[in-house]
């Protein structure tokens, strides 16, 4: 049996990187609570994944583990999600009755997310579900974090799945609080102090 691999992910990778995405958060419970019709979440969470994190594609740090079993979509400092193409997606197809809660719970991620230093972001990594177990969310997370090292920075992601934050403190990062408005489910800011 051959050792998993992770490699950079490139723009000719997008539509499977987005595909492990979209199967990765189809059981993420801030997702699909956002996202609760399963013929709306296939057919908007692939846009909405791609507006959120699929810069790292053009910036060199996109990473597949395996071929693309497992995806991460790390944002390098300076760059931000499309807010613009994800505020639009999510008026058009976000249930009008949770437009302000989920606006709420987006504005207290944007407060905890760290402003005023450089910061690598984590805004999504998921396995295809056919994978999981097999470690390569921590391969994944071990890859990224060198280069995030090697830059001498702080990490920061928020976890919409509480059984993904012990893999998240594994790898060093510390709950900074916890995001909750009305019926939404928790979601967890987390930061990783800059490793000397």
């Amino acid at each position: 049996m051959s050792i998993p691999e992770v490699r950079i992910a490139e723009e000719h990778d997008r539509a499977r990187a987005i595909s492990a995405m979209t199967l990765g958060f189809a059981n993420d419970p801030f997702v699909r609570w956002m996202l609760p019709d399963a013929d709306r979440y296939t057919r908007v969470f692939p846009e909405i994944a791609d507006a959120f994190g699929g810069g790292a594609l053009a910036a060199g740090s996109a990473y597949f583990a395996d071929g693309g079993k497992a995806v991460a979509l790390w944002l390098p400092p300076g760059q931000t999600p499309d807010e613009d193409r994800m505020e639009q997606l999510m008026a058009d197809n976000i249930a009008p009755e949770l437009m302000e809660e989920v606006g709420t719970v987006l504005e207290e991620m944007d407060a905890y997310h760290p402003h005023d230093e450089a910061c690598w972001y984590l805004p999504l990594i998921a396995a295809d579900p056919a994978w999981l177990g097999r470690g390569l969310g921590g391969m994944l997370m071990k890859h990224a974090l060198r280069r995030v090292d090697e830059d001498g920075l702080p990490a920061y992601l928020e976890s919409s799945n509480p059984r993904n934050i012990s893999l998240y403190e594994r790898h060093g990062f510390e709950i900074m609080g916890e995001i909750q408005h009305g019926t939404s489910p928790v979601v967890t800011p987390m930061l990783r102090p800059p490793r000397v």
